[in-house]
């Protein structure tokens, strides 16, 4: 793996990064001119503090109406157009949104919120009580994509102004992380209907200019309670990696997002900032356990000890990865290191399948979404590596919606590559591995797997908590229904004098903390 910029939390935490880069026509301050270096000299005149951001994104947006969309490329924008009640740290600790302060009640069934006072919409009117409980209600109706996310939220009651209860069918250990995701931003009931193409939130930023496919413009809301440091950014459409590449190098873009292979290209250049962030996603190789030979768990352990993960992740994504033995992220408290539970081992792996009755040979059918270029080429390598203990593997590249319907609704496959993305709570990342799961595509039955995730549902005690999932992680790292591979690594490049960029544990951009240095 390539080695993160030291340990992870300070990696996550990168922020006054070397000053360069050009102005490239953006809006300016500027400041004093009367400085002077030394009695007698002549006055110094500081460049003015670029205040304009420009950043790269790959996907238009399908509206900025955040109640009506799943789509991440749609949060991330909205993010700063709308503020939530409960914000996200760094690290994946909850702290105070438009809510200051809330407390759960003894059964675990209520939430009471008590709301920032003075805090204005864009429309220049105060946000209430009435209008959090609106956005509940709207997110809870039949038009929002998210109803089944807050099915179990059967009252919400504005007690006054400033104070709003929510009150829940079942307990919901996790129910804090729920008000949390940037789905769940506040809007007022006027503007409700206009919000796709005219968004009116409480953020830092408000909307001036959208032209789809093209560009995004958002100026800073000077009422935030916490003002942004730019005045103005601009999310810039532009699919193609070289294009941006391009324009990052000519000073008209700040911000890009790129893939390994690109990364020599800004290694060490004064001009660039690279910024490693650990994802809260893993990619696998998932395994169908319907399938006799892979029902099997010393098959699927001579598998994992059949893969050189890291040469798989040096081949296929440049070496940005982290190695996983489980199905979780390194970036997440709960995290276990079950690395050393399966280690490469091809000798290992063909003395299980001599004991599985397979010394002979065993062919697998690998079907891979032709939409993730990486997915098929990691297929690729790990069908390469499984040849040489005695597996066939026959690849079937497939459509994305062949992929959805056929292999992971249909479960229709022996092998199959794919990434799962992580929320706040670990539930929603390992509740899959539940045998009556819906999301249980790889047919995995384990009867003290399904105790776990049925108790820690209950368990309101965090610790007990935490020892739990941590028991889940190891079994899974032993019984292997998959081969777990990595933990993505995100590549940005920045022009050096911007700083404040950081990543979290969900998939939003806070563009308030961004700057620019002189």
């Amino acid at each position: 793996m390539k080695k993160l910029l030291n340990a992870l939390p300070v990696l996550m935490m990168v922020a006054i990064l070397a000053a360069c880069g050009s102005n490239n026509g953006a809006a300016s301050t500027p400041a004093p001119t009367n400085n002077t270096a030394a009695e007698g000299s002549e006055a110094e005149v500081k460049a003015p503090v670029k205040t304009e951001l420009k950043m790269a994104l790959t996907v238009d947006p399908d509206g900025l109406d955040p109640h009506r969309t799943t789509a991440a490329s749609t949060f991330q924008i909205t993010n700063n157009i709308y503020d939530t009640l409960v914000k996200v740290s760094l690290d994946g600790e909850f702290v105070p949104g438009l809510a200051e302060e809330w407390k759960v009640s003894e059964d675990g069934l209520t939430i009471a919120f008590k709301l920032r006072e003075g805090v204005k919409f864009h429309n220049g009117r105060e946000m209430t009580a009435e209008d959090v409980k609106f956005s509940f209600e709207r997110l809870k109706g039949e038009e929002s994509p998210r109803a089944g996310d807050f099915a179990n939220i059967v009252s919400i009651t504005a007690v006054d102004h400033y104070n709003i209860e929510f009150v829940t069918k079942a307990l919901d250990v996790a129910l804090v992380s729920q008000f949390a995701y940037p789905w769940t931003a506040i809007v007022p009931e006027e503007a409700a209907e206009q919000l796709r193409n005219n968004p009116v939130g409480t953020g830092p930023f408000k909307l001036e200019q959208w032209v789809p496919q093209q560009q995004i413009v958002l100026t800073r809301n000077n009422d935030y309670f916490t003002p942004a440091k730019l005045e103005k950014v601009s999310f810039i459409m532009m699919p193609d990696a070289t294009s941006q590449i391009t324009a990052l190098q000519s000073g008209e873009l700040d911000i890009i997002s790129v893939s390994g292979d690109a990364v020599p290209q800004f290694e060490n250049n004064s001009d660039y900032s690279i910024i490693e962030t650990q994802a809260n996603a893993v990619q696998v190789m998932a395994m169908n356990l319907d399938n006799e030979a892979l029902s099997d768990a010393r098959v699927r352990q001579a598998i994992n000890y059949a893969v050189d993960k890291q040469a798989l992740i040096d081949t296929v994504w440049w070496g940005y990865g982290q190695e996983i033995g489980s199905h979780y992220p390194p970036m997440l408290k709960e995290y276990l290191d079950t690395n050393e539970a399966i280690i490469y081992d091809p000798e290992k792996a063909k003395q299980l399948l001599e004991e599985a009755g397979y010394a002979q040979g065993l062919t697998l059918e690998m079907y891979l979404p032709s939409s993730y270029p990486n997915y098929v080429a990691a297929g690729q390598v790990i069908a390469d590596q499984l040849k040489k203990v005695g597996l066939t593997i026959n690849i079937h590249t497939v459509e994305w919606g062949f992929w959805l319907s056929d292999v992971y609704t249909g479960r229709k496959y022996d092998l199959t590559v794919t990434g799962h993305t992580g929320r706040l709570d670990p539930y929603a990342l390992l509740a899959r591995y539940h045998s009556e799961s819906k999301e249980n595509y790889m047919n995995y039955k384990n009867e003290r797997v399904d105790e776990i995730l049925t108790q820690v549902q209950q368990e309101r005690d965090e610790q007990q908590r935490l020892e739990l999932y941590q028991e889940l992680q190891q079994i899974l790292a032993e019984d292997v229904p998959a081969l777990y591979i990595q933990s993505p690594i995100g590549l940005t490049v920045t022009a050096a004098n911007v700083a404040g960029y950081q990543s979290y544990p969900i998939d939003i951009y806070e563009m308030k903390d961004v700057y620019f240095t002189n």
